[in-house]
């Protein structure tokens, strides 16, 4: 499972005294098959499958989606793929674009804790267009397909050295396009040679920028759903016989050097490819915000349960984060303490920690225009004030940050302090936590569902290695009505 694959001119990419990484995993991908998963990947597999499509469905609705639904359907064209949670069929390629903005719309979706990524958002939407392009596909090969696609791109995000706001990309669209580009190509049953043409390819539409969260644009939310396109495009050129780059990753211009300053360990890259999966270190989220958020969120409630901690008698409240979390959720002050945009507030520590207070919870119903002229949120949102924690910064500086919080009342001060949060795989969301999830993101957008859309879900992706045609899966997504 570990050779070096050959590119389409016979050669094969080498950097120093070994094979670019690119072409080691292809030739990992190529010959993987479901079976080759231990229990608990095929679990986090399953699991990734199910909260992919779960957030989709809340996010049809979306601003960002609706625009790009409206644009896919003035294009037209081949009806190869389906747009899920409608009864459209359009250009696979399209379909995994718009698939993967619904699904990363409401910032509810994966997210590994140490990497900084989601990965299912591009990884998904691009394996099951590749399985309707290819028509026929089983569940088992859909699923081999997604886990080679998740682990490539969490293998690149915990071998990268460098964190997001010194690269200034976002790494869930960057790494993305090259995830989504192996899983498309080993759901379509390409050879090691095609896989790593079609990640070459891909590696010519590479991007995600930073900036984006920075201008609360709501082009943050299409970044991984352009990479799902990417891949489809790239794996329909190799058919072609297009050739791309070759030595992807590690080349003289490659991945590493080109976008991420060499900052990356090549040694990690490679550990236990194979034997070691990084999706199973995939956190899922219960607060539909930015995962910078959510320690914070967690402190918040965590206060809220202190003997004589009373949310009406606040007067100010502290907060201490790392240079990362600072840098994406609390600055400009002034636009994260008063977000006039669902991605702003999305994008924010204060409105988050307040929406907590306030609420005891934090969902979806929470990221509305109307819920963003709440008083008593944006109350407590213009008392906070957050910093970068040097103690924080210096021990947790790559990873999804710790929160400290010190609130001053009318009877005294309290803190709460939460190192990693709710839905990181030491502290699981639990299977009731799930199907909640999963409900309420039905609930939310503007599908009329059929009964029992819930169970039906969740029995077919708790049984997908078993399912004869991916297209069954899909139709279960096509709703009786769309508001």
């Amino acid at each position: 499972m570990h050779g070096t694959a050959q590119d389409h001119s016979g050669l094969s990419p080498r950097v120093g005294d070994r094979a670019d990484f690119a072409a080691e995993f292809a030739a990992f991908a190529a010959s993987f098959s479901c079976a080759d998963l231990p229990p608990q990947a095929l679990a986090a597999a399953r699991l990734n499958l199910l909260d992919t499509l779960a957030c989709a469905t809340a996010g049809r609705s979306a601003p960002g989606a609706m625009q790009v639904l409206d644009l896919v359907r003035e294009w037209g064209g081949a009806p190869q793929a389906a747009i899920w949670c409608g009864q459209e069929r359009v250009p696979a390629p399209h379909a995994a674009w718009i698939n993967g903005v619904m699904a990363h719309a409401r910032d509810y979706d994966d997210t590994h804790d140490a990497a900084i990524l989601h990965a299912g958002v591009s990884v998904i939407p691009a394996a099951i267009a590749a399985a309707e392009l290819r028509g026929g596909c089983s569940g088992a090969d859909l699923l081999a397909g997604i886990a080679v696609g998740l682990e490539l791109v969490c293998r690149l995000g915990v071998a990268t050295t460098i964190g997001i706001i010194e690269s200034g990309f976002i790494y869930s669209s960057l790494f993305g396009y090259f995830g989504a580009a192996a899983a498309a190509s080993r759901v379509l049953g390409f050879d090691a040679a095609d896989t790593l043409n079609t990640m070459g390819i891909a590696y010519s539409q590479a991007a995600g920028t930073h900036q984006v969260t920075r201008d609360a644009a709501l082009t943050k939310r299409m970044q991984p759903g352009l990479a799902a396109r990417a891949a489809i495009v790239a794996a329909e050129l190799t058919r072609r016989k297009v050739r791309g780059a070759q030595a992807v990753f590690e080349g003289k211009d490659g991945l590493f050097r080109t976008y991420l300053r060499d900052g990356y360990d090549p040694d990690i890259l490679r550990e236990g490819l194979g034997e070691r999966f990084h999706f199973v270190d995939l956190s899922y989220k219960p607060y539909p915000s930015c995962r910078f958020n959510h320690t914070a969120i967690d402190a918040a409630l965590a206060l809220l349960a202190q003997p004589g901690f009373d949310s009406s008698c606040i007067r100010r409240i502290r907060v201490g984060v790392n240079n990362q979390a600072y840098e994406a959720v609390c600055t400009p002050p002034d636009i994260r303490a008063a977000p006039r945009t669902i991605v702003q507030a999305q994008f924010s520590i204060p409105y988050n920690i307040a929406c907590a207070l306030v609420h005891g919870r934090v969902l979806l119903g929470h990221f509305t225009d109307a819920a963003l002229r709440d008083r008593a949120v944006l109350k407590l949102a213009a008392i906070t004030e957050c910093r970068v924690d040097a103690v924080i910064e210096r021990e947790w500086g790559r990873t999804v940050s710790p929160t400290h919080i010190l609130v001053d009342t009318d009877d005294g001060s309290f803190e709460s302090r939460v190192d990693l949060p709710r839905g990181h795989p030491a502290f699981p969301m639990t299977a009731a936590d799930t199907d909640a999830k999963l409900r309420d993101c039905l609930a939310f957008g503007d599908v009329a569902w059929s009964d029992g859309i819930a169970e039906r879900l969740f029995t077919t992706v708790d049984a997908i290695e078993q399912l004869a045609d991916v297209r069954d899966l899909v139709r279960i997504l096509t709703p009786e009505a769309i508001a």
